[in-house]
């Protein structure tokens, strides 16, 4: 998975469409292959970020978890954490 692209599922406060549009938009410029596509391309690259975000927010409006939610600052001190133990800072 493209390291910006953070899981999105099972979090309290739930997701915002603001974060399903950001993943969406990494995953269209990394299987694209870029950052800002053509004026020839650009219909094409909007159009399947739309699809894409709606897609995601599809799926996670349906996934089904017994676990409890995640928290937000908790996941991120242990990404933080784990950055430290692998990078060694």
């Amino acid at each position: 998975m493209c390291r910006n692209i953070r899981p999105l599922a099972n979090f309290e406060p739930p997701t915002t469409d603001d974060e399903i549009q950001a993943a969406a938009l990494q995953y269209v410029r990394k299987i694209s292959g870029t950052v800002k596509p053509s004026r020839a391309n650009a219909e094409a690259f909007d159009r399947a970020v739309a699809e894409v975000t709606a897609a995601s927010a599809r799926l996670l409006e349906s996934l089904v978890s017994s676990a409890p939610p995640k928290d937000r600052e908790v996941e991120a001190a242990k990404a933080r954490a784990r950055a430290a133990a692998r990078y060694g800072t």
